[in-house]
C-alpha cells in the first residue's frame, strides 16, 4: 500500500510541480571525512581553511607511547598526513591558521625550553625565525592569520604575555597585556588593525575567564568569573557584541570529571549568560559566516555522545545540532572554521572523548 500511495502522489505532483520540489533548497548536514594515517591515540586541536580545496589541521599523536606533532592537509578531495621528520621537533602542535598556500603558520608546545614557530611553503612545514626564538622564557600558545596576510601570535617574552606581529616584512613584540597570570588560546583577526585573544587569567583561588582586544592598545573586558571558567574561542561582531564560548571546570571534583559548557554574550557594558542547550560538557570554538555573523559553535555533550555536538545560530537564538552517528566513534570537537568563499565549515577532533587508543584524527564537513 505504501509504494502505492508513493506512485500516486508522484502523479499528483505533474512535471512543474516535481521540478519545483527538486529545485526546492535541502538541509544540509555535516558529514565524516576520514582523516588517516594517525598513530592512536591522536587528535587535531585546530583547523584552519583557504579554501574548498586547501586547508591545515594539527595537534598530536603518539607512537610508542611518546607524543610528537600531528599536521594533516586538504586537497579538495582528501586529507593526507604532512610529514615533520624534518624538524627535529618532537612535540604536540596546539594551533594553525592560514588564508593562502604561502600564509599558513602553526605553533607548538615547547621542547627543549623553547617554542616553535612553523610557517608552511606551499609543500611543508618549515621553522620561522623571529625575535625570541630559542629563549627559554619565549612561549607561543595561538596564532591568526588575517585576510591581508598579516600574522599574530599570541605568547609570552619576558615573564609578560603579549602579542608578536608580523606586518610582512618582519616581526615585532608589541605591548604586553596589562594583566597578569593570563593564559591566551586563541587570537582572532577581526579586521587588520583589531585583534581579539582569549583564555584565562589568575582570579582568587582559581581562574577566570579572560578576552581582551587589541587596536594599538589593549582593552580588557571585565572576566567571565564563576567556578573555575575558561574561554576557548571568542568571536566579535563589533566591540559591542562579542561572544565567548569555553568550559566551567567547576569546584572540584574526581579526575576526569567533566565541566559545564559556558557561552556567553558581550552587548558592551556587561556579559550575559546565554543557554548552551545541554548542562555537561564543554564548547571549544565559534566561526562566523561570510558576512562575520556568528554560525557554528564546537562543542562535546557528555550525557549524549553517540554524535559530535553543535550549536547553530538560527535567527536570534542558538540551537543544538547533531553530526553524524556511527556505530565505531563518540566524536569530541576541539575547533569549526569556515571554509572561504563558501557557505561550508570544518570541524576537527578526535574520534573518542579519551585520549587513548583506539583514539584517532577526525574531521567532519558542512558543504556550503
Amino acid at each position: 500500500m505504501s509504494g502505492t500511495l508513493g506512485a500516486l502522489s508522484g502523479v499528483a505532483l505533474g512535471p512543474a510541480a516535481a521540478r519545483a520540489a527538486a529545485a526546492a533548497p535541502r538541509t544540509r548536514d555535516w558529514q565524516a571525512v576520514p582523516a588517516p594515517g594517525s598513530v592512536p591515540p591522536a587528535q587535531l586541536r585546530r583547523i584552519a581553511a583557504a579554501g574548498p580545496d586547501l586547508a591545515w589541521a594539527v595537534g598530536e599523536e603518539s607512537p610508542g607511547g611518546s607524543w610528537r606533532g600531528l599536521a594533516m592537509l586538504w586537497n579538495g578531495t582528501a586529507w593526507t598526513k604532512t610529514d615533520l621528520s624534518h624538524l627535529g621537533y618532537a612535540g604536540r602542535l596546539t594551533d594553525v591558521a592560514g588564508v593562502c598556500a604561502a600564509e599558513a603558520w602553526s605553533v607548538g608546545s615547547p621542547t627543549g625550553g623553547a617554542s616553535p614557530l612553523l610557517r608552511w611553503d606551499g609543500t611543508t612545514w618549515r621553522e620561522g625565525a623571529f625575535p625570541g626564538k630559542g629563549e627559554p622564557d619565549v612561549r607561543l600558545g595561538a596564532v591568526g592569520v588575517g585576510s591581508d596576510r598579516r600574522v599574530w601570535v599570541a605568547g609570552t617574552r619576558g615573564g609578560s604575555t603579549r602579542l608578536l606581529h608580523r606586518d610582512g616584512k618582519q616581526w615585532r613584540w608589541l605591548d604586553p597585556l596589562p594583566v597578569a597570570g593570563v593564559n591566551l588560546y586563541r587570537v582572532v583577526p577581526r579586521t587588520p588593525d583589531e585583534v581579539w585573544v582569549c583564555g584565562d587569567q589568575a582570579y582568587g583561588n582559581g581562574w577566570a575567564g579572560f578576552v581582551a582586544r587589541w587596536n594599538g592598545a589593549w582593552t580588557v573586558l571585565p572576566p567571565l568569573v564563576g567556578l573555575r571558567q575558561t574561554v576557548a574561542d571568542v568571536h566579535a561582531v563589533a566591540a559591542d557584541d562579542v561572544w565567548a564560548v569555553g568550559n566551567e571546570f567547576g569546584a572540584g571534583g574526581p579526575p576526569g570529571r567533566p565541566g559545564n559548557p559556558v557561552l556567553r554574550h558581550w552587548d558592551g557594558t556587561a556579559w550575559n549568560q546565554v543557554d548552551a542547550g545541554f548542562t555537561v560538557g564543554s564548547l571549544s570554538g565559534i566561526a562566523g559566516d561570510a558576512r562575520g555573523r556568528p554560525a557554528w559553535i564546537s562543542g562535546w555533550n557528555y550525557q549524549d555522545q553517540a554524535r559530535a555536538t553543535y550549536l547553530r545560530r538560527d535567527g536570534g537564538a542558538w540551537t543544538v545540532v547533531r553530526g553524524p552517528a556511527a556505530p565505531d566513534r563518540a566524536p569530541y570537537l576541539n575547533d569549526v572554521t569556515p571554509v572561504p568563499g563558501t557557505a561550508g565549515f570544518w570541524s576537527a577532533g578526535m574520534t573518542r572523548s579519551s585520549p587513548y587508543p583506539p583514539t584517532e584524527a577526525y574531521t567532519e564537513r558542512l558543504d556550503g
